[in-house]
Order: structure tokens, then sequence, then C-alpha cells
């Protein structure tokens, strides 16, 4: 990746957080592209020429004429070009990915669900909401236990698996979905959050303030 190849579209968002933490970690000159999604723009023509679905986050590397969109996609991306955040050993690599693919099926579908229905949802239809907190709380519980006796996800190497947690888990401590009863888990977000790249990653386009 050359200097100043790269080019992010995102917004306020935990998916679109997860790449400005890794950009942020590998720490090489990009250009942040603002989508206000509030304002509709992630449907404006030009933005749909990157992403056919109208989604953040949209990575673009002028250098190589390679447009890679969804998070998951985009880490690894990164992790591949700048042979960081992601351990050679191919167990621990594998492992990695696992929980990369592990929080892109089922914790961010999940949770993406949860927050709808419990804040934006017209209305409070029940079921649902019981339904996604059980389901939140069988991945936090999930993630607690592969916690309990290594510090990252992938075991003794930092990698794009616990970027991809904490875009969540992060707004989930700003929403108030209290994952505190997990100790594992909770002492993993506090590691996190005290990463300098982390820090700036979650401030950038700006913060998320929540509903």
């Amino acid at each position: 990746m050359s200097p100043a190849s790269l080019h992010l579209y995102t917004d306020s968002s935990p998916n679109g957080f997860k790449i400005t933490i890794a950009l942020e970690e590998i720490g090489i000159p990009y250009v942040l592209h603002h989508v206000r999604i509030d304002e509709g723009e992630h449907r404006h023509p030009d933005f749909l020429q990157l992403h056919p679905h109208g989604r953040i986050p949209v990575l673009v590397d002028d250098a190589t004429g390679i447009t890679v969109f969804e998070s998951a996609a985009i880490l690894l991306y990164l992790a591949e070009q700048s042979g960081r955040l992601l351990p050679d050993a191919p167990r621990a690599r594998w492992e990695a990915i696992t929980w990369l693919m592990f929080h892109s099926a089922s914790v961010g579908p999940i949770l993406g669900q949860r927050v709808h229905f419990e804040m934006f949802a017209e209305g409070r239809y029940a079921p649902a909401i019981e339904r996604y907190r059980r389901l939140s709380a069988e991945f936090f519980a999930t993630l607690d236990q592969r916690l309990a006796d290594r510090p990252w996800l992938a075991g003794e190497a930092y990698s794009i698996a616990d970027i991809a947690g904490y875009g969540w888990t992060h707004i989930a401590t700003l929403i108030d979905f209290d994952f505190s009863t997990y100790p594992h888990l909770s002492a993993w977000h506090a590691r996190m959050s005290q990463r300098p790249a982390v820090q700036r990653g979650v401030l950038l386009p700006e913060p998320a303030t929540g509903p």
C-alpha cells in the first residue's frame, strides 16, 4: 500500500470503527471521506458506484486499483497488504480469521437487530427484544469463555479479530448494553480501550453518540 493511496469511506458506526482502528494500528496515511448516513449520502449515485448496496465502510486502494467493502473483507485486505494484525503461524492465523467471521456472522447481525428493536423500532415488540437479548447474552458468554485463558481472541497475538469485536463492544457500552457480568470479556474490552490507536479510531470520522 503506497502512502496516501488509501481512501476510506465511512461513518460513525461499529463497522466503520473497525476500519479506522485498523488503519490507526497499522499507521499508514489514508484519506477519510465522511459518508453521512443520516443525510442519505450512502444512497448517492457516486457512493453506489463504490458499494452497490449502499453500506459503509468502503476502502479504495488507488495503488492496486482494488475496491473492498464489508468490514471483515476490508480487515483481511489491510492485514494481508500490510503484513500486520494477522498472525503468521497457521493455527493462530486461522483462529483469528475464525473469530473475525464469528463477529461478522453472529455478533454484528444480532447486536444490530437488538439495537433496532430496543432503540429505533416504532413501539416495543417484546418477543423480538427478548430474542435478541438472549442471543446477545449467549455470544457474550461464548466470548467470555474464549478469553478466560488468553489475552486476545487468537491467543497471544492481537489481531483483526479483536478489532472486529471492539467495534461492537464500544457501541454496546455507549448505549448501555451491559456485559459487565462477563469478567474476561470486560477485561479484554478494557485492554482494547487502553490502546492509543483504538482511542483514535473510535473518534473517526466523529464520535458515536447513540440515538
